[in-house]
């Protein structure tokens, strides 16, 4: 801010404690015009700028205190902020001036902005603005001792379901920390021995953070309007996705065996719960379940560079415990735990090592945020008690044994971590993670749909690439795993021919690595609205390509007899090796994709038929009437 001139603005001097130029400017300009400080505070649904908002935002200034309520008019708002010299907030640089901001654009903040967080850390005062207050003997409090920061967000939840009392105490509890405010900045002044000069007079802050009437609440106040009330609801999402019918089984993983872990199996829009403690029973319930998907609330990967997850992993210094997704949701405003903190590598461990046994199964698996889908249900985060899941649930369209059994909060947690799943797989979700990292997903009702993916499967001979051709000639990219086996190969200077590309294919497999060879696959193809891949081999590649595209992807499964196989193969390669190649390891794993697919087609006939059953697929994806979960 430009200099002021003496002849203007009194002089401020700290005894014993030097303050900045800049500081004992903007406390003079306080003092000049302490009609024109706008004492601030909002309230919000939470604490990330990115998923949460602004409820209420009150504020004081020119001997008057003002409350706006989402859903009103903010011209007020945006008249007094435009009129104000001076903003004076706490912690308000980190959090109130960026929400602020992001919910109205147009607000025209002062440039001067006193952050008594900050100040009060100069005189040692740390902690909150609770804190600051019992330790400096201030009492604003009476009948609100018992509200805080996450009793506000519950308020406006009550309020929200028709407790207009709920706002009335929701306003008091935030005009009292900014009655607050001024108190606290005039204590600070005394700390800092600050005066004015004999020609100024004293001014008490608090007599402006706290005028008149100021623990009065606005009069008239109304329930909440229609629009705030609307919410989404499992049918409105879901209804035209295929998504609506799926399975998926939810798990809120806990780190040990010895700590039971929620569990669940979503059925389309109806859970079952149940409390879970070994790997042995949690694999059991989970492959009994037959699910689609399994959603687990747990890390599933490492960072980049890390081979274990203990701290004498030689990496631990250089690439460090947090992966880039956790880093995101920082940035978010999310308090995300890295995953390899000492208190979370037992569960990390433990969610891995689960993950990779479904997946060597065929069952796709994806690491799940729940909060956000809390968020979008209009449910408080966990923290707010069971009767709030229970309720959010409900509103939501979900039923199961949670309405009449006891079960636990981590049960609950896990129809969420479950709920996650369907928005996964109905594209309504946006994965982070990197290219070394498997993807953390997190629910984005704004997300844009991803490419329909077409996934050919089933015996040598059986007509799988003339399938995946015929779908190319329809504007499909192509590509299959043995493009990516090729690369290899020709790398190593080996030649393109089966045997080696089965033996790599076995090898790749054995290793751990067939992951690897689907990203790979993929990579071939990005960008593509519609890609056809041919030659999935291992269950491993079904469970990647739902992980990766959802419901948008369609396995089809191509079979034949094996008479007929073994004709075509002589027709082809005009050899005998047709048992040789069906005794691979890669072959005799094939069927194990029968019953992951979608569909299959019976292959027997000439190419017509192919060309009917491919014209046919392409119809459905057009028209995105595919099925894969049918009721």
């Amino acid at each position: 801010m430009p200099a002021l001139r003496k002849s203007e603005l009194p002089t401020w001097l700290a005894n014993g404690r030097l303050l900045s130029p800049i500081l004992r400017e903007q406390l003079a300009l306080c003092a000049a015009f302490p009609d024109r400080i706008m004492f601030l505070d909002i309230e919000t649904t939470g604490l990330s700028h990115y998923y949460d908002e602004i409820t209420t935002v009150g504020w004081s200034i020119d001997g008057r205190a003002e409350t706006f309520i989402k859903g009103g008019d903010p011209r007020h708002l945006l008249r007094d902020a435009g009129h104000a010299k001076v903003l004076v907030t706490f912690n308000g640089i980190r959090f109130d001036a960026r929400f602020l901001r992001q919910e109205f654009p147009e607000i025209a903040l002062p440039s001067v902005h006193i952050d008594l967080m900050y100040l009060c850390r100069r005189l040692g005062l740390k902690g909150g603005q609770k804190s600051i207050e019992t330790e400096l003997g201030l009492n604003f409090r009476q009948e609100l001792e018992d509200v805080d920061g996450f009793a506000a967000v519950l308020l406006w939840h009550r309020y929200l379901r028709g407790d207009v009392e709920a706002l009335s105490r929701l306003i008091r509890y935030n005009r009292a920390d900014i009655a607050a405010m001024g108190a606290i900045f005039d204590k600070a002044m005394t700390g800092f021995s600050v005066e004015a000069d004999l020609f100024s007079n004293p001014v008490r802050f608090v007599d402006w953070s706290a005028p008149l009437g100021w623990n009065v609440p606005p009069s008239g106040l109304q329930p909440a309007p229609s629009h705030l009330l609307h919410a989404p609801h499992f049918d409105e999402l879901f209804a035209s996705t295929s998504a609506k019918q799926a399975r998926i089984v939810g798990i809120d993983l806990t780190g040990s065996e010895k700590r039971p872990t929620g569990w669940c199996l979503l059925d389309g829009s109806v859970a079952q719960t149940r409390s879970i403690s070994s790997d042995e029973d949690i694999i059991a319930a989970t492959l009994d379940a037959n699910p689609d998907l399994v959603s687990i609330d747990s890390p599933l990967c490492l960072p980049a560079g890390r081979i274990t997850v203990e701290d004498t992993d030689p990496g631990r210094d250089l690439f460090g415990i947090m992966r880039q997704s956790e880093r995101e949701l920082k940035r978010r405003g999310i308090n995300v735990y890295p995953c390899l903190l000492p208190s979370m590598q037992k569960l990390t461990a433990r969610g891995m090592r689960l993950a990779a046994i479904f997946r060597q199964k065929g069952v796709p698996v994806i690491e799940s945020y729940p909060g956000a889908a809390q968020d979008i249900m209009r449910i408080p985060r966990k923290g707010a008690g069971v009767e709030w899941l229970h309720l959010g649930l409900r509103d939501f369209g979900i039923s199961g044994n949670f309405q009449t059994e006891k079960v636990t909060h981590d049960e609950l947690d896990a129809i969420t971590s479950a709920l996650v799943g369907t928005f996964h797989l109905a594209g309504l979700s946006e994965a982070l993670g990197t290219e070394a990292e498997a993807p953390l997903v997190i629910p984005k009702l704004d997300a844009l749909p991803g490419p329909f993916v077409v996934g050919v499967s089933g015996p040598i001979a059986a007509g799988k690439t003339t399938f995946a051709e015929a779908l190319a000639a329809k504007g499909f990219a192509y590509t299959r795993f043995s493009l990516a086996i090729d690369d290899l190969l020709t790398r190593d200077g080996l030649e393109l021919n089966r045997a080696n590309r089965q033996a790599l294919g076995t090898e790749i497999n054995v290793t751990g690595r067939q992951r690897w060879l689907a990203e790979q696959t993929i990579k071939r193809v990005a960008g593509c609205s519609r890609v056809v891949v041919d030659g999935l081999r291992f269950p491993e590649d079904h469970a990647f390509l739902v992980e990766t595209f959802g419901n948008r992807f369609v396995h089809v499964y191509v079979d034949a007899e094996e008479h007929i196989r073994r004709l075509r193969y002589l027709k082809r390669t005009a050899d005998s090796g047709f048992d040789q190649a069906i005794a691979s390891v890669v072959e005799r794993r094939v069927t194990e994709l029968i019953p992951l697919a979608h569909q299959h087609f019976l292959n027997h006939a000439d190419f017509s038929a192919v060309q009917v059953r491919v014209d046919e697929l392409f119809g459905d994806i057009r028209g995105e009437g595919i099925c894969q979960y049918p009721s």
